[in-house]
């Protein structure tokens, strides 16, 4: 049995996180764009009732308290689903229509006031309208992303697919609840704890700054693939990755397109910037010379300059990232006496 006291810091901690998280989005949103302000307060809805979640477990709340932190759900489906048309519709405004999605939010907060709380259908009210209400914005958020799949980059794709995903375990967890599983109150906050961990994670390693880096570009997802597949290709038949002068803007000319987008491709497809995917290539050529029983005695400086690298520290550099070894361990594990 897990001490009440980890329980209480675990799930804390992945309310303050959500907290500043949610900060983060809305100062960082855009007078045009509208998918930080949204992302942002997604997050803070999910952060406000994880919260009520965490006063209702060790204290006893007033009924408007619980409502209040219940109607946090309320604006997080919405929000998922504005978010999705900003980032992936690139919607720059929303019509009063749009915004009426958010109606509810203000009926279930002042419901209470208006009718007792011994009313039985407030508690029908109280829980079950946000979980079903979330599940509903879940359904056409997951419609919006499958059905402009082919339209948009991977790393949008991705990126959103991962926000729809972790809002969905959440829901799961509350209507787990809601159908009296046997699920323990809460691990929902625990569980959202990891979330915004990972959220965090990607964040540091700028995925999410990615998927901005492209987002005006000219180039939808079918172009880039298949540009990318004419990319590799070329590299393949000549070989270009063995000029040690090979530059971005070269291959920008011997493609016809701007150094944005043939960046753009390579991120998108590759996951790489284009550093990492010429000498990638290179390292392909090196791990086959060195393979070589007839190079068994050639010098690493040889090997480098042949493999397309300028010099023999970054061509050890790059190999040892790559693959782990060096060029003469990964020599002697193949070639051994």
């Amino acid at each position: 049995m897990i001490p009440e006291e980890v329980i209480l810091v675990l799930a804390s901690v992945g309310f303050c996180q959500g907290t500043l998280l949610s900060i983060y989005f809305l100062s960082r949103r855009h007078k045009k764009k509208k998918d930080n302000l949204f992302l942002g307060l997604l997050i803070l809805g999910l952060t406000i009732r994880i919260g009520k979640t965490i006063l209702n477990y060790y204290t006893s709340l007033e009924p408007w308290q619980r409502v209040l932190g219940n109607s946090g759900i309320l604006w997080v489906g919405p929000c998922l689903w504005f978010y999705g048309l900003a980032l992936i519709k690139n919607r720059v405004s929303f019509s009063l229509s749009h915004y009426l999605n958010f109606l509810p939010v203000p009926l279930s907060i002042l419901l209470p006031f208006i009718f007792p709380n011994s009313w039985l259908i407030q508690g029908y009210w109280d829980y079950s309208l946000p979980v079903f209400h979330l599940g509903f914005y879940l359904i056409i958020s997951v419609y919006l992303l499958n059905s402009n799949k082919a339209n948009i980059s991977p790393s949008v794709f991705r990126w959103y697919r991962k926000i729809v995903l972790g809002t969905t375990v959440v829901f799961c967890f509350y209507l787990g609840n809601f159908l009296n599983f046997q699920i323990y109150y809460i691990t929902g906050p625990i569980f959202f704890t990891l979330l915004v961990s990972a959220f965090t994670f990607l964040l540091l390693n700028r995925q999410h700054q990615g998927i901005k880096k492209y987002s005006s570009s000219n180039l939808d997802r079918k172009a880039s693939k298949e540009l990318y597949q004419n990319l590799l290709a070329i590299f393949q038949e000549e070989k270009l990755f063995l000029k040690p002068d090979l530059s971005l803007n070269s291959i920008a000319e011997r493609l016809m397109l701007s150094t944005r987008n043939v960046s753009q491709i390579i991120n998108e497809n590759g996951q790489q910037n284009f550093h990492e995917f010429v000498n990638q290539h290179r390292i392909e050529r090196a791990k086959m010379i060195l393979r070589d029983g007839k190079n068994k005695n050639e010098k690493m400086a040889v090997i480098a300059y042949d493999s397309g690298f300028g010099n023999v520290t970054s061509f050890n550099v790059a190999f040892k990232k790559s693959t782990g070894l060096t060029p003469s361990e990964y020599k002697r594990m193949y070639l051994k006496p």
